[in-house]
């Protein structure tokens, strides 16, 4: 599908994203509330706009990546949002993590417009967002899937289509619902170790080929045991996450104990003033409830 393509939200994520869509030979026109954020994109040509309506206008694609179900509605409905300044055809990816019942309401508010639009929230990281690695989960019609697959082939190393509009955000949060337990899991197996005299580097080397392994193990402890706390998810967005994942499972009626007990721990870290450090910071708190120092053995 030809065609100009917008570019909303260029954080950690939307701007390596944007970058790999810049660098398959897309056309963009980008938007974001932190004007030094769009300059990478701009060395590549793309077009800076200075507001979603307006990079509406010009595009008959646009990807939205932001933080929260309030932006993402703002985005797309609000004043000077897309649908001021898209025509009907126009398809929204919303590839934020937002609420599954709030994109619903959303698409059939640009629906009543002529304007379409998938879930299609992503996942693998930074590192995969910059190597053009994620894995695109994505709800809604298929037809307008299908139009889309240049994108999520640009961006993404795989696609699923997982149902109709909502399912990819419910597909979504059931995968961070793992991860984020299992972090939590992984720092209080990581500290309970250190505090028995095991060394830290140990315990990673054994766990990582027995029956704990898990892609949190993986992608966690190396971090922890490097003092690397740089976001690629930070604490506040894992925080926020379990508030739509606790939120999404009462509509259903489903009880999700791990999930809500789990979330108290980020909201620990919250607390000490660790939310914009990445979501593995969360040892810190068994740290300094068990006395020791992960990095350092129990010294």
């Amino acid at each position: 599908m030809a065609g100009k393509v917008g570019f909303i939200g260029l954080g950690a994520m939307g701007g390596p994203m944007a970058l790999n869509l810049a660098k398959a030979g897309f056309s963009l026109v980008v938007n974001d509330i932190i004007e030094a954020k769009t300059r990478p994109l701009k060395a590549t040509g793309a077009t800076v706009a200075d507001s979603a309506q307006a990079v509406a206008a010009a595009t008959e694609r646009t990807v939205v990546i932001v933080e929260t179900t309030a932006q993402a509605e703002a985005v797309i409905l609000g004043k000077q949002g897309i649908v001021d300044g898209a025509r009907a055809g126009h398809i929204v990816l919303c590839m934020a993590t937002i609420d599954p019942f709030a994109a619903r309401d959303i698409a059939d508010r640009l629906a009543a417009r002529g304007m379409a639009m998938l879930d299609a929230p992503v996942s693998g990281g930074t590192a995969r967002a910059q190597s053009g690695e994620l894995s695109v989960i994505v709800g809604g019609d298929r037809a307008v899937f299908d139009k889309c697959q240049d994108l999520f082939s640009a961006m993404g190393s795989r696609s699923f289509h997982v149902g109709p509009l909502g399912s990819g955000l419910a597909m979504k949060l059931v995968n961070n619902m793992l991860v984020q337990v299992n972090t939590v899991a992984v720092a209080e197996a990581l500290v309970l170790g250190v505090k028995a005299g095991l060394d830290p580097q140990m315990i990673y080397d054994v766990v990582r080929v027995s029956t704990g392994a898990s892609a949190a193990w993986e992608m966690r402890v190396p971090r922890i045991l490097a003092g690397d706390y740089a976001p690629g998810g930070t604490v506040d967005i894992s925080y926020k996450d379990q508030e739509l994942e606790t939120a999404f499972a009462k509509r259903l009626g489903v009880p999700v104990l791990l999930a809500n007990l789990t979330q108290q721990v980020y909201q620990m870290a919250r607390a000490q003033g660790l939310n914009k450090e990445d979501g593995s910071a969360v040892v810190k708190i068994y740290e300094h409830l068990a006395g020791i120092s992960v990095r350092e053995g129990n010294k």
